[in-house]
């Protein structure tokens, strides 16, 4: 009787690697006040030092307007502005986006897809900052430890320029 010996590839043995997904959604809530405007924001991922291990998103006004508006008003988003978003060249394909009406407003981003890419194993936080003309600005944090060993949801909440922003983890 003969004996066949058969070699796989370790590729074939190893199991396939998932990808995980990172959804949120900010909640802009719709405020009572004579002089409305959608608030400019913006969503980026922070390491434990508070450097900028990735933008997610940035929301203002797409034009410029003879008032000034686009990019003139950036600068609002202090804590994105000074983490970051100044050295940005904008549009950033993938990020930016035009202001966002009162609701919920949903974003998903998958391991090893722009612009989440590939975020090392650690604690990290989701940053969103919103700033209206005319209105306030916030800031609201959701700690998070990536990747997720199982489904998680975790949820902050803003007092007044942002309602809930709620982050879901899948593995």
């Amino acid at each position: 009787m003969r004996r066949l010996s058969l070699t796989l590839p370790a590729i074939l043995l190893t199991a396939p690697a998932v990808a995980a997904d990172l959804n949120v959604t900010v909640q802009i809530p719709q405020l009572n006040v004579a002089e409305y405007h959608r608030p400019y924001a913006a969503v980026w991922v922070e390491r434990e030092d508070h450097s900028v291990a990735t933008q997610l998103a940035v929301w203002y006004a797409q034009k410029e307007s003879k008032e000034g508006a686009g990019t003139k008003w950036l600068p609002e988003l202090r804590q994105w502005w000074r983490r970051g978003g100044r050295e940005l060249e904008l549009p950033v394909d993938g990020v930016s986006g035009a202001t966002r009406p009162a609701g919920d407003q949903k974003l998903s981003f998958h391991e090893g897809k722009a612009p989440l890419g590939q975020l090392a194993p650690g604690k990290y936080e989701l940053v969103v900052e919103a700033a209206r003309e005319v209105g306030g600005r916030e800031v609201v944090r959701v700690p998070f430890t990536w990747p997720a060993n199982a489904p998680q949801q975790v949820t902050a909440q803003g007092s007044s320029e942002l309602g809930a922003v709620k982050l879901d983890l899948a593995p």
